[in-house]
């Protein structure tokens, strides 16, 4: 079951999702379950989660920077992020490290001030320098162990969103939100 109040979570994980300020998301495997369709002609097919898609809305709207931090190349991604309003997009990256860390100097943040969401190997060096680096539940098991949470749904499934909703209520937004859309 997914949580649901921000005191389903432990302490240090409060803590360090009151600090983001920055929220760094990873494509495959993330923000998509990971697989790829590629078709007869070369083109590319990805598969995303509108629950996903609005929780990175919402954070944008409450003032949380967004980034995608993917090392593919795709115009899927960017289609995607012009969708969302996102406008920073980072593609072909071959060092998210640096790519975390040169967005928190041009935001003026500190690296404990991010989150990081990434499912593999290639997201272990942002992940050990983000704030609160997370992983979906489908993670690769050696970086599973080596984040400071795991959502309960799998990338491309609603995992982004629990890190949104998890942000929103850390940082006192949740309840805004939830009137916006119950009218109370």
């Amino acid at each position: 079951m997914p949580y649901s109040h921000l005191n389903d979570f432990p302490a240090d994980i409060r803590e360090r999702a009151a600090a983001v300020r920055l929220a760094c998301f990873d494509v495959d495997g993330t923000l998509t379950p990971g697989s790829l369709v590629i078709g007869e002609a070369g083109e590319m097919a990805k598969h995303f989660h509108v629950h996903d898609g609005l929780g990175m809305k919402l954070l944008r709207e409450a003032g949380i920077e967004i980034a995608l931090v993917t090392a593919r190349r795709s115009p899927i991604v960017d289609a995607r992020a012009r969708e969302l309003g996102i406008t920073r997009v980072h593609q072909g990256v071959g060092d998210k490290r640096e790519c975390l860390l040169s967005l928190c100097a041009g935001l003026s943040l500190q690296p404990g001030q991010s989150s990081f969401m990434g499912d593999d190997l290639g997201d272990l060096p942002a992940l050990s320098v983000a704030g609160l680096a997370v992983a979906p539940d489908n993670a690769h098991p050696w970086v599973r162990e080596r984040v400071h949470w795991r959502t309960r749904h799998a990338g491309g499934q609603g995992a982004a969103r629990e890190l949104c909703d998890l942000l929103l209520a850390a940082s006192g937004r949740a309840e805004a939100v939830l009137a916006r859309y119950t009218g109370a």
